[in-house]
């Protein structure tokens, strides 16, 4: 729909400022939300803003609450996997970690964290969800649960620092790669 059609349209959703906001964070960085850039890009006005949120501290907590909500259903389908042996389990854990749904909007959150404590709860509670599910499958492979442990901690802080590395917006990983480094991972 066209910009001066969206501008006539009936009064926004909250989850198209949300999402919007996902947008803005991802591409510029969680000093960017202010209400006059989620205002332009949807081509709203600030009534509409404030018809959904009270001020710019609600609607920071409200999209800390909706990222929470997307990572857990990114963790449910880490139990999907979970029927999968542990080493094709592990590559599509790490395949879906450095997904380019994830890439961008990952990094920011963690950069947000660091200042905001929202955020810094709702970003660690998801780490720890995730690496559950990681460190489960390094058990599953047979792996005493102290390397386990231990493991899913490494292929954590490689995926944190793979995200924080790179300059591009959707590194590729190839999936040779991947397997690599869970091959080397799974080595008792």
């Amino acid at each position: 729909m066209a910009g001066s059609e969206r501008r006539g349209a009936s009064r926004s959703s909250a989850d198209e400022w949300l999402q919007t906001g996902f947008e803005i964070l991802a591409e510029d960085g969680f000093t960017s939300l202010k209400i006059d850039t989620l205002s332009a890009r949807l081509g709203m006005t600030k009534g509409s803003f404030y018809w959904h949120f009270t001020d710019m501290a609600a609607y920071k907590a409200a999209l800390v609450s909706a990222w929470a909500q997307w990572r857990d259903d990114d963790h449910r389908h880490f139990s999907e996997l979970a029927a999968l042996p542990a080493r094709e389990r592990l590559i599509k854990m790490t395949a879906f970690l450095v997904s380019p749904r994830q890439w961008m909007l990952e990094r920011a959150m963690r950069e947000w964290a660091r200042t905001d404590r929202a955020a810094a709860r709702s970003v660690r509670a998801a780490d720890r969800r995730a690496r559950a599910a990681v460190r489960q499958a390094f058990i599953d492979s047979g792996l005493s649960e102290d390397i386990s442990e231990q493991r899913s901690q490494w292929l954590f802080a490689i995926g944190i620092g793979a995200l924080h590395l790179s300059s591009s917006k959707s590194p590729q990983i190839p999936p040779a790669q991947r397997q690599e480094l869970v091959d080397f991972l799974l080595r008792p």
